[in-house]
């Protein structure tokens, strides 16, 4: 008996020594599951980036998905959405998360017009975050984020919004589609470490 306690004090402050001095990133695992990673992507850029974000501080990665899918013409989208924007119209959404098991929320998207792309506004305006940290992040075709980062802070007044990652990804207009790959993923998976870094990951 007395040498099972010996054992279990042995055990127990080798624990203690293993959890101190691990980064932020390393412990993250044990609470990956209160972690949405929640995107839209068109040409995959975003998506590409939602899932650098999983595989540094865990948890679940899903996509956000119309309804009625977007055109996949550019010029048609482009329209679609201009119209969107304009009237305030909000797409109904296929995809329905239960957000109650989330205290941490990524929300990733691209630049559409210069600012939110409606199924995000959608999302944001159809489900409850308040009390939640959000942090937003966004690629664009070299014309940085707009007011989109503004727009979901606005949207999301009662939330703790955290800085945002923006990088440049494709540009459908030139028929320049995934974008963040090869050499440039390397470097991209390096900035959104940063960021996770400077955000408490």
């Amino acid at each position: 008996m007395k040498i099972q306690y010996i054992l279990f004090l042995f055990l127990s402050f080798c624990l203690s020594l293993e959890t101190i001095g691990h980064s932020p990133i390393s412990t993250t695992p044990a609470t990956s599951e209160k972690n949405l990673i929640l995107y839209l992507s068109r040409t995959q850029n975003t998506k590409t980036v939602a899932q650098m974000i999983q595989e540094e501080v865990g948890g679940d990665l899903v996509a956000l998905e119309l309804e009625t899918p977007y055109p996949e013409n550019y010029q048609e989208i482009v329209s679609q959405v201009a119209k969107e924007n304009e009237t305030g119209f909000l797409p109904p959404l296929k995809t329905k998360v239960n957000l109650e098991q989330y205290e941490t929320i990524f929300l990733g998207f691209p630049t559409w017009g210069m600012k939110l792309p409606p199924p995000m506004k959608s999302f944001l305006k159809s489900n409850d975050l308040e009390g939640k940290t959000v942090l937003p992040f966004n690629t664009n075709a070299g014309y940085g984020v707009g007011s989109s980062f503004e727009q979901v802070r606005q949207l999301c007044e009662n939330c703790n919004v955290k800085e945002g990652y923006t990088t440049k990804g494709g540009i459908e207009r030139d028929g320049i589609l995934l974008a963040i790959k090869d050499e440039r993923k390397h470097l991209v998976q390096n900035e959104v470490r940063d960021w996770l870094k400077q955000n408490g990951f």
